[in-house]
């Protein structure tokens, strides 16, 4: 057999051997969710809850590796920075906080990321919805 054909066959083998290996797909139980009006958290939940709440919805890609590690990592990692379904436990300045980041990383297009909002049209926000989150956020009159 020529290298290159071992090398194949070893890939393929590692790639079918790898969809064995779990990750973390949870949903943990939404204990103290955020509070606010309709459009916000619509806005909210169409951009912001797969990553930053306890209310993911995997989509079929978050079961094939190695995207898997990828997207279960990014979920991880969106929650212990942010999460939506512990909002209500936060003191007051500490949610007035993190509304003035969310505004900012949005203002900035840092959020969502652009690899989010590929595959999920609902989470690229409109000049509408930006200016609402940034009155929502900014405690303005929306």
């Amino acid at each position: 057999m020529r290298p290159s054909r071992i090398i194949l066959i070893v890939i393929a083998l590692a790639l079918v051997g790898i969809q064995f290996i779990n990750v973390d797909r949870s949903n943990p139980p939404v204990t103290k969710d955020l509070q606010a009006s309709f459009e916000v958290k619509q806005i909210l939940k169409d951009a912001c809850y797969d990553c930053h709440s306890n209310e993911t919805k995997w989509p079929w890609y978050s079961k094939v590796a190695p995207i898997s590690f990828f997207v279960s990592n990014h979920v991880v990692e969106g929650r212990e920075h942010l999460n939506f379904s512990t909002w209500g436990s936060m003191y007051s300045p500490k949610q007035n906080e993190y509304k003035k980041e969310i505004w900012e990383e949005i203002e900035k297009d840092a959020m969502p990321l652009a690899n989010y909002t590929w595959l999920h049209s609902k989470a690229r926000l409109t000049l509408d919805q930006r200016l609402t989150i940034k009155k929502w956020a900014l405690g303005e009159k929306y």
